[in-house]
């Protein structure tokens, strides 16, 4: 089984939100590929414009606390946990009943910390195989290799987001892989070819960890 997520926005008033640049098309196409591989595969999603792939069990979510309950029921069931989701880190502290008017003065925002998903996953008393990513502007191996220690996860994508032509928005991704022993670079292409080859990588991976 492979549970995979996508995309994740904060709710200002019932009109308004603060998003990030992630269309979801990475872990779309990590859901397809990991179909196409014979698993079955439960997919987490936010708020995207993509047709979930067929044969997929979908749920869709809109706040970080939705992702967080929808994971925690069913992660226990599966055996490989990717993190594709560009899940919001902060959340509104408390979102107007209303839609805001505009007028002249500042407006200030509270911003709480949202539960870590990834966390909680790689916590569980039997965690399953936890790959995470991790977008980043800069000193990417370095932010990459922090988090895979920080968060006990078994694999970390990393990819340079901010470039042309890659990461956020686009068709392409290039991904440089690290697990404990072990790093691969998947060169830039489309994201369906990468998706199968990161979904080849994490297979073996799992299997050598077994």
């Amino acid at each position: 089984d492979n549970q995979i997520d996508a995309l994740e926005c904060m709710a200002i008033d019932p009109v308004r939100y603060l998003s990030n640049r992630s269309s979801g098309k990475m872990g779309f196409a990590i859901a397809q590929a990991a179909l196409e591989a014979g698993a079955e595969v439960d997919l987490i999603h936010g708020p995207v414009v993509l047709t979930p792939p067929s044969r997929s069990r979908v749920t869709a979510v809109v706040s970080a606390q939705e992702m967080y309950d929808a994971v925690m029921a069913t992660v226990e069931s599966v055996d490989i946990f990717i993190a594709c989701a560009a899940v919001a880190d902060y959340r509104i502290e408390a979102p107007a009943q209303q839609k805001r008017k505009k007028d002249d003065v500042s407006l200030n925002l509270t911003l709480t910390p949202t539960r870590d998903i990834l966390l909680s996953v790689t916590a569980l008393p039997e965690p399953p195989f936890a790959v995470g990513f991790a977008a980043e502007t800069e000193n990417l191996l370095r932010h990459a290799r922090s988090k895979l220690e920080r968060k006990s996860l078994d694999m970390i994508a990393a990819n340079q987001v901010g470039v042309e032509g890659s990461g956020f928005e686009s068709s392409a991704n290039e991904l440089h892989v690290l697990w404990k022993g072990g790093e691969q670079v998947l060169a830039k292409a489309p994201k369906q070819a990468i998706a199968r080859q990161l979904v080849r990588l994490i297979a073996n991976c799992y299997c050598l960890r077994k």
